[in-house]
């Protein structure tokens, strides 16, 4: 019995944790400190970032926020993902949706108020945010352009919490999130496209449904041409230095989605290429790392010293 209840308890954890995206949260919680203390902030050490109380109540916050709008996202999307996504649909399941909405409603008070510990300001940033994914949630997503705008919008705010709190507006780095955006922008019309079932089962009124595969696919090829200008700014930027290679890479890649996007017409070719750009993102982030690699060479000298 006891171990019954020890397999329920380990099931209910797992669904729980695949219901947040906790793989996604950990990935925001690095991303956002390596961020604040290799960009944001370059003046600073190490240990002042990590200790930064105001740091941590924003992250903490956003975590929190973001938790709760996978799980509102979940809560209004439980049909479609029942055709798009059934094995993961069956691991949500363990969890029911009255424990959901009630940890959904404790995110955001958490996340409020660890945003209002920091400033009335970013109390009512993280409030906002908080409409604002509940918005799209629930109406948005169904409108073929303002969804697609929102989506990529929610996306990268996060990124601008910390940049915002150093005070950081260098120019290079507004760049690289204008390549970024444009790059989620895409990556959320392959998803639609992955998806496209579940819209239509669901009265989705997504870009491919509105518009079709074709010119959902020739608006991605426009997106992708549209990546070249922030490349292009970037490269002016001697500081980029050694990103410069991750630029190299992401110019390959984006070049293979552009010729495979008009020979996908199966599922499998949409979650791949949905796949190849999440990771070109995941490491689009991480390449911020090396915009000045003596900075951070310097930070760690003076750390294990």
């Amino acid at each position: 019995m006891e171990v019954t209840k020890r397999k329920s308890f380990f099931f209910k954890l797992f669904s729980l944790l695949s219901v947040v995206r906790g793989y996604n949260i950990l990935v925001l919680i690095a991303a956002q400190y390596l961020a604040a203390i290799f960009i944001f902030s370059p003046e600073k050490s190490i240990k002042s970032v990590i200790f930064d109380l105001d740091l941590l109540y924003l992250v903490l916050a956003t975590v929190s926020v973001i938790a709760a709008g996978y799980i509102i996202n979940n809560f209004y999307d439980k049909k479609s993902d029942r055709i798009n996504r059934p094995l993961k649909t069956g691991i949500d399941s363990h969890v029911k949706q009255e424990t959901k909405l009630s940890l959904y409603f404790l995110l955001n008070f958490i996340g409020f108020t660890f945003g209002w510990f920091v400033s009335w300001r970013a109390g009512i940033f993280f409030a906002t945010y908080i409409f604002g994914i509940w918005l799209y949630s629930h109406k948005l997503k169904r409108y073929p352009l303002v969804g697609l705008l929102s989506a990529s919008v929610l996306t990268i705010l996060p990124f601008f919490v910390v940049f915002i709190h150093y005070k950081n507006f260098s120019k290079v780095i507004f760049v690289h999130a204008t390549f970024l955006f444009l790059v989620i922008m895409v990556r959320e019309l392959v998803k639609d496209l992955e998806n496209i079932k579940g819209a239509i089962a669901n009265n989705y009124n997504t870009f491919p449904v509105q518009y079709g595969e074709k010119n959902t696919k020739k608006t991605i090829l426009l997106l992708l041409t549209l990546t070249l200008i922030p490349v292009a700014v970037l490269f002016n930027y001697p500081a980029i230095q050694y990103m410069k290679y991750y630029f190299y890479f992401a110019t390959v890649v984006l070049l293979f989605t552009g010729f495979y996007i008009f020979k996908a017409e199966h599922k499998k070719q949409y979650t791949l290429l949905h796949n190849i750009l999440k990771i070109l993102l995941l490491i689009g982030v991480f390449s911020l790392l090396f915009i000045d690699p003596s900075l951070i060479l310097n930070k760690v000298v003076k750390v294990l010293h």
